[in-house]
C-alpha cells in the first residue's frame, strides 16, 4: 500500500511535538543542579517551572486562533523556531530572574504546537483517538531522550549545556517541517486576530455541561502531570535516594511506558468508550503512586513508575472527549480555549508540589497527587451511576 500524505502529517506533527516537549522535560532532571547554582528552594523552582506550564497554558487558545487565521504549518513552525531560540537563551541566563523569563517564554512558543497540530491531526484523521494517541507519544518518546540526555549531560559539562541540547532537536525538525509540509489553507483568513481573541463569542462553550466536567476533571489531571514531570527526578533524588543519574533514567522509563501504551490506550477509548479509560487510568495511577510512597527497594521504583506512566496517559481518552462535543467550525478556538483553561489550572501543580515537599515532605506532597486522581475517578463514577450525561 503507497504511502499516504495524512501518515507524513501525523508523523512530523509526533516529532514537533516531540521537540518541544523535549525543551520542557529536560529542566526536570537538572532541577537539583539548577537549586544549588542559583541557591534557591525547592518553592521557588517550582514557582519558575509553574510560570512556565502557565505560559503554555495561555498559548494554547491564541495558538487555535492563529491556526484558523494563518494555517496550521505557520503556526507549528513558529513553536518549532521559538523553542530552538528559547532553549539557547535559557542556557545563557547569568541570573535566576532572567532564567524565569526565559523559561516562561520557552513555555508560551512551545505552547503554540499542541492545539493546532490536534486540530489539524482533527482534518485529517477520521479515526481521531488514533492518531491523538500517536501524536502524544511524541510526548512521552521525548522523555526518553530528555531525562536521560540531560542528566548525562549535566553531570559532565553542566545544567546550562544540558537545557539547551534541546536546540539540537527542534532546529533540525523545524527543517523538516518546512520541507515535507504543504502549506495549510487557513479556516477564517479574513478575521483579525485580536476580533478572533475576543472570549464572548467562543466562552459559551465552557458553559455547557459536558464541557465544563470534562475541563474539571481535565483540570485534575493536569495538574498531577505537571507536578510529576517537576518533580520526579528530585523525589527520587531526595525522598529514595537514587543518584541524579538514575532519577534520570527512572524519569525516562515514564514516558518509555507511555509510549508504548498511549496509543492502544486511545484506540481503546475510541472501543470502550472515553470514560471507562479514563476511571481506569485514574485507579492505575492511584496505584503506582502509592508504590513510590510506601514501598521500598526496586518493586517501589519499577512497579511504580510502569503504573504511574500508564495512569498520566489520560489525555489520550480526555482530549477527545472535548472534539465529541464541539461542531468543526468551534475546534480552532473552542479546543484551544479549553485547553488554556485546564492547562492553567494544572500549572498549579509544579508550585504545590514543590511547596508541599518543603513544608509537608514528600510522602504528603505525592499524596496530595493520589487525592486529586482519586476525585477524578470518583467523578466519573457518579456521572455514570446517577445518568447526568456530562
Amino acid at each position: 500500500m503507497a504511502w499516504q500524505y495524512k501518515y507524513t502529517v501525523l508523523a512530523l506533527c509526533t516529532l514537533a511535538f516531540l521537540s518541544t516537549t523535549v525543551a520542557r522535560l529536560a529542566i526536570s532532571p537538572v532541577v537539583p543542579a539548577i537549586t544549588d547554582d542559583f541557591e534557591i528552594s525547592n518553592t521557588i523552582i517550582g514557582f519558575a517551572l509553574t510560570g512556565m506550564w502557565m505560559a503554555y497554558a495561555l498559548a494554547q487558545f491564541p495558538s487555535g486562533i492563529l491556526g484558523d487565521r494563518f494555517g496550521e504549518r505557520t503556526v507549528i513552525l513558529l513553536a518549532l523556531g521559538g523553542t530552538s531560540i528559547m532553549c539557547v537563551l535559557l542556557a545563557l541566563s547569568p541570573h535566576f530572574a532572567v532564567f524565569v523569563l526565559a523559561v516562561v517564554a520557552l513555555g508560551g512558543v512551545a505552547g503554540l504546537h499542541y492545539s493546532v497540530a490536534t486540530t489539524f491531526l482533527g482534518r485529517t484523521f477520521d479515526n481521531l483517538g488514533f492518531a491523538i494517541g500517536v501524536h502524544t507519544s511524541g510526548s512521552s518518546a521525548a522523555g526518553l531522550i530528555a531525562p536521560v540526555a540531560a542528566a548525562w549531560i549535566s553531570v559532565r559539562f553542566g545544567w546550562r549545556p544540558a537545557v539547551a541540547f534541546a536546540t539540537v532537536i527542534a532546529f533540525p525538525i523545524f527543517l523538516l517541517f518546512a520541507w515535507r509540509i504543504r502549506p495549510t489553507e487557513p479556516r477564517q483568513p479574513g478575521k483579525a486576530v485580536v476580533e478572533r481573541l475576543q472570549l464572548g463569542p467562543v466562552v459559551g462553550i465552557l458553559k455547557r455541561p459536558e464541557i465544563a466536567f470534562t475541563v474539571s476533571i481535565a483540570a485534575l489531571c493536569a495538574f498531577v502531570w505537571q507536578g510529576i514531570a517537576s518533580f520526579l527526578p528530585a523525589f527520587l533524588v531526595e525522598y529514595r535516594g537514587q543518584s541524579e543519574a538514575i532519577a534520570g533514567t527512572v524519569f525516562a522509563m515514564y514516558f518509555v511506558t507511555q509510549s508504548v501504551t498511549k496509543p492502544s490506550i486511545g484506540a481503546l477509548s475510541d472501543r470502550l468508550g472515553r470514560d471507562a479509560v479514563i476511571v481506569g487510568c485514574m485507579i492505575t495511577g492511584v496505584s503506582g503512586l502509592g508504590l513510590f510512597v510506601a514501598v521500598p527497594g526496586l518493586l517501589g521504583v519499577i512497579g511504580g513508575i510502569v503504573l504511574v506512566g500508564i495512569g498520566l496517559s489520560w489525555a489520550v481518552a480526555i482530549e477527545p472527549r472535548f472534539m465529541e462535543n464541539m461542531s468543526e467550525q468551534e475546534r480552532g478556538g473552542g479546543f484551544g480555549l479549553v485547553r488554556t483553561v485546564y492547562l492553567v489550572i494544572g500549572s498549579l501543580g509544579s508550585l504545590a508540589v514543590g511547596l508541599f515537599a518543603d513544608v509537608f515532605g514528600w510522602a504528603v506532597s505525592f499524596g496530595m497527587l493520589m487525592a486529586a486522581l482519586g476525585i477524578v475517578a470518583v467523578g466519573l463514577l457518579a456521572n455514570a451511576a446517577l445518568g447526568l450525561e456530562y
